[in-house]
């Protein structure tokens, strides 16, 4: 059975992002088609094959608490238990400067130019304080058809000794990436990149009660369910709760998996620039404990086979064991335990957040 959440635009306190550690990212399609708009899509498809496929990975981010707000029964904000993120040592977050950088450049070597590069979140957003990879290609290819990496940095604003000549620079921030072409003259100059990247952090409750992490799993997708227009591919996979996810920004379809059988929600989320989404799903669920015995209260029936299954007979969860733990969405099921050869099974009703442990006779 699955279980469906729309969380509604804004529905979740949004907070600056301020990166904790950098991580390397590889480039990702969606810069590509954003650059694709401005003519770049021949050169940055063949810049990315350079490049390599993007690795699935996210950031960590500092950011004051913010008390939750009451919203709507379908998903709302961690409880104010759940951990704020703190740079290392205790400091204080640097808080993000008004001042854009490269106010001065340095001199460059004789027959150089220096560029100063920066990324902000969108056109009226703040610079970036980090948490960026640039990479700097020749807009020319070789033979071979890729272009020559010539310089990359890690650094929030960094600046580039460059020869006369033109290049493309590519910047990414997790998911987000983009791509311009510049002509390098005599003359030093700075370039602004508007990178429009919120992050988007998830967790689940059954009951009020959060669920364990580890027992909990997120596939993102891009699009909206709600709309009828998600991609078929999950954007990122596997996210973990309490995970901050560095994406474009646009509205998300999130699947929420408690544990592996059937507890499944889907909720829309909303990801803005320069802010960390927080969103809960609500799962209704339940864990359920099975053994087979003899009598009422005996002991559990080893190398028993196990089969759950739904009142129109489709297969839930199988397991062999004498005391299999499964988590169930709400409903009807039916349990069948095979021992000796002999069929034993018990009509269960699982109802949100009660978990049971089950007894089926054998007679």
């Amino acid at each position: 059975m699955m279980r469906f959440a729309f969380v509604r635009r804004l529905a979740f306190p949004q907070r600056p992002l301020v990166p904790q550690r950098r991580s390397r990212f590889g480039a990702v399609w969606p810069g590509a088609l954003r650059a694709a708009r401005r003519g770049l899509a021949p050169l940055v498809a063949l810049m990315l094959l350079s490049i390599g496929p993007a690795a699935a990975q996210s950031m960590q981010f500092l950011g004051p608490p913010t008390a939750p707000p009451a919203l709507g029964p379908f998903a709302t904000p961690p409880g104010a238990a759940r951990p704020a993120f703190q740079p290392p040592g205790g400091a204080p977050a640097p808080a993000p400067s008004g001042r854009e950088p490269h106010a001065m450049l340095p001199p460059a070597p004789p027959g150089k130019a220096a560029l100063g590069v920066y990324a902000r979140f969108g056109a009226e957003g703040s610079a970036i304080p980090r948490g960026l990879v640039w990479r700097v290609f020749a807009d020319v290819p070789e033979a071979t058809g890729a272009f020559p990496l010539v310089a990359e940095s890690s650094e929030a604003a960094p600046v580039f000794f460059l020869n006369p000549g033109g290049y493309i620079i590519h910047v990414s921030y997790g998911f987000a990436t983009t791509a311009q072409r510049v002509q390098m003259g005599p003359v030093s100059r700075r370039q602004s990149f508007d990178l429009a990247a919120g992050a988007l952090r998830l967790a689940a409750d059954v009951s009020d009660k959060p669920i364990p992490a580890q027992q909990l799993t997120f596939d993102i997708f891009e699009g909206s369910f709600l709309q009828g227009r998600t991609s078929s591919q999950p954007y990122y996979r596997g996210a973990g709760a309490g995970e901050v996810v560095l994406l474009p920004e646009g509205t998300y379809h999130v699947v929420s998996t408690y544990g592996d059988a059937n507890a499944v929600v889907r909720a829309d989320v909303m990801v803005s620039p320069g802010k960390l989404t927080d969103a809960t799903v609500h799962h209704r669920a339940a864990q359920i404990s099975l053994k087979l015995v003899r009598v009422a209260g005996g002991e559990a029936q080893a190398d028993t086979q196990w089969t759950v299954i739904t009142p129109g007979g489709d297969t839930i969860k199988e397991s062999i064991g004498a005391f299999p733990t499964f988590i169930l969405s709400e409903g009807d099921y039916t349990a069948i335990a095979r021992k000796d050869g002999k069929n034993f099974s018990r009509d269960i009703k699982v109802e949100a957040g009660k978990n049971q442990e089950v007894e089926v006779l054998a007679k």
